[in-house]
């Protein structure tokens, strides 16, 4: 089956209603009870009850009803009795010679006979070579091609292709090992219906394929089961071709196929296919063989794939922190993100990115109005966070912000906070195997006639996203974290700290205090100091006269003392200047600066306001308790006062 060019990149796009229909038919087609095998081999179902042949081909359909173990071959009847698919026993039967196959597990016991190919009965032991030279290629481009090459030398086919799955489902040729007068397909892509759903599911089942002759009508099988119970095909070596697919095939110039599978977890990653222009087969010993090289290929290109992966995940990781790590401090939040050294576009490549913080938003690069797009992110809704062609897909909101083509959303959680990428419209071209257009089919539903390369210019798509949308995810997570982060540093902080005039407060100063007596060897003394008469001044101007006083009190005693003194708003009009290596005398100066700097007028909108004030200054001695210290700094600054008031008292 076929498809339009509608896969090119990963992410949704519109298919036409031809594709549709294909892919449609496709996936109802019964592959797995096709009920006829190719006619190089024979296919039996026997009752391992009675041992009876109940499913024969028609070329030995002469056996049903009867016991295979009247066939005189004791090999063949171990092999009916003990073999396994996976290593088949060679046995004679009716006068030729024949790999057998059981398949145990199926109900009937399916067991296959396909004749031997003497010329070929020894290539096997190549693959062993080839899988030691394929063990040491860590590049997966020359892994892929080095293997295609020596599949073709090892199975004498004139192609041999390695196939690459992308994530939407559409394929490319990645390896193209030819014989020289054939047209190169290296670098094409294929429709994704080529290989449909259900065929590339039984490559997860069965890792090979063979399709020995194109022009081969097959052969029926015969049942004596109920009608109601067809054979299901799916795990033999000889099932048969969909009349469809080998018009395909022939439309291709194949007259015979071998595909071996490339499988990740369960998922088909890929495929080597071999084609040959002549009717052609290999022996099953030989696919068997080839089927280990397709499996140490893929778990190399595995491997190659994770240390990709984690070498990629390292370097985005490192390219964030850079950003992220100044939102930990006090830096503006859009500054950091938007207009520093490094921008969130370091991170996610975009023509240009827009940050909504609360009522503001802040750019960086390329961008359209704000406000048009941020209208037209509200009415795409919450659940699209990645566009690739608004043009296409949201025709009526695109023309609001020309020149976008290409959206990626990350929420930040708050109230509506978002970080947006935009890109344009990227004009690309992608070389098709084979014509993609009506024009190239007999019908809607037939295979292309011709499969030459074709090249499709597409246009209102911005490049994929591809991985830098998890990049952008990840950013905006360490973004949550490091406000959250900010917003419990500033909580902490303020819990710290005097709400009306920002000095620190008496919880801040009873673990500071305690720090510096009982771990720090540093000299500590202490300035107390206690308003005189503020009373006074509340109560003829009001506490709001009475509460800027205070606040330009505070930021007179943070200009008088040293760095690494610790002024305190100790409660009420009480406050304490810690002066860390000081002594007594030096306090006393520092107390003395701060009196004078307190009783300079203070003028509140248009009102001058005098205010004196008392200060105790003591310096600790060793074995001083926090309490205790601020205890006596207390009592001398009462002595100041008993003693007149606006002096120094030690």
């Amino acid at each position: 089956m076929t498809d339009t060019p509608a896969l090119l990149f990963d992410g949704d796009r519109p298919r036409d209603d031809a594709e549709t229909l294909r892919l449609q038919e496709c996936s109802q087609e019964q592959i797995r009870t096709i009920g006829r095998i190719q006619a190089h081999g024979a296919l039996f179902g026997i009752d391992e009850a009675t041992g009876v042949v109940v499913v024969a081909s028609e070329n030995v359909e002469h056996w049903l009803g009867r016991d295979l173990r009247e066939a005189g071959s004791e090999t063949l009847s171990w092999a009916i009795g003990q073999g396994l698919a996976v290593d088949p026993v060679r046995a004679e039967f009716e006068a030729s010679l024949y790999d057998v196959i059981a398949h145990r597990g199926t109900a009937p016991l399916i067991v296959e006979l396909e004749p031997v190919v003497p010329e070929l009965e020894y290539v096997r032991t190549g693959v062993v070579g080839a899988i030691q030279r394929l063990a040491g290629v860590t590049d997966p481009d020359e892994l892929r091609q080095q293997a295609a090459r020596e599949i073709k030398a090892i199975t004498g086919f004139d192609r041999v292709m390695c196939y690459e799955f992308h994530e939407d489902g559409h394929g490319q040729v990645v390896a193209d090992e030819r014989e020289p007068d054939m047209e190169p397909y290296f670098g094409l892509h294929f429709p994704a219906s080529d290989i449909p759903a259900q065929a590339r599911a039984l490559y997860i089942e069965k890792r090979s394929r063979v399709i020995a002759d194109t022009e081969d009508p097959g052969l029926v099988l015969h049942t004596l089961l109920p009608e109601e119970a067809p054979i299901d095909l799916g795990g033999t070596e000889l099932r048969a071709v969909s009349p469809h697919h080998l018009a395909f095939m022939r439309n291709m110039g194949q007259a015979a196929t071998v595909s071996f599978g490339l499988v990740i977890e369960d998922r088909l990653v890929g495929m080597f296919t071999c084609a040959h222009r002549t009717p052609r087969r290999i022996p099953v010993l030989l696919r068997r063989a080839l089927e280990v090289m397709a499996t140490q290929v893929v778990t190399q290109l595995a491997a190659a794939e994770q240390i990709r992966r984690l070498r990629r995940q390292l370097e985005a990781r490192e390219r964030r922190i850079a950003i992220i790590a100044p939102l930990y401090g006090r830096g503006d939040v859009g500054a950091v993100l938007m207009s520093g050294e490094r921008t969130v576009l370091d991170v996610v490549p975009a023509d240009g990115a827009l940050l909504r913080m609360g009522e503001t938003v802040h750019t960086v690069g390329v961008v359209p109005s704000p406000a048009r797009l941020f209208a037209v992110i509200d009415e795409l809704g919450p659940g699209r966070l990645l566009w690739e062609a608004l043009p296409i897909e949201r025709p009526e909101l695109a023309v609001e912000v020309p020149g976008v083509t290409g959206l990626l959303i990350v929420p930040l959680g708050g109230d509506g906070d978002t970080l947006v990428f935009v890109r344009s419209e990227v004009s690309r071209t992608v070389d098709w195997l084979g014509d993609q257009r009506p024009e190239n089919r007999d019908t809607p539903l037939s295979p292309r006639r011709s499969f030459s390369a074709w090249r499709e210019s597409v246009t209102g798509r911005s490049l994929p996203w591809g991985e830098h949308a998890q990049d952008a995810f990840d950013l905006g997570e360490e973004i949550r974290s490091a406000m959250v982060a900010r917003t419990q540093a500033e909580l902490a902080e303020l819990a710290l700290r005097d709400a009306l005039t920002g000095l620190h407060n008496r919880r801040f100063l009873d673990d500071r205090l305690d720090e510096l007596l009982h771990g720090s060897e540093a000299a500590v003394a202490v300035v107390f100091l206690d308003l005189d008469d503020f009373k006074l001044i509340n109560d003829t101007y009001g506490h709001e006269m009475g509460d800027a006083v205070l606040a330009a009190i505070g930021r007179r005693l943070s200009g008088v003392a040293r760095s690494s003194d610790i002024v305190v708003r100790l409660g009420g009009d009480e406050f304490v200047i810690v002066c860390v290596s000081a002594g007594p005398e030096e306090a006393a100066a520092i107390a003395g600066r701060a009196l004078a700097a307190i009783t300079e007028p203070i003028t509140v909108r248009g009102v001058e306001v005098a205010v004196g004030a008392s200060a105790g200054v003591v310096a600790a001695e060793r074995g001083i308790s926090p309490g205790g210290l601020l205890d006596a700094a207390d009592a001398a600054m009462y002595r100041a006062k008993r003693d007149g008031g606006g002096r120094v008292s030690a």
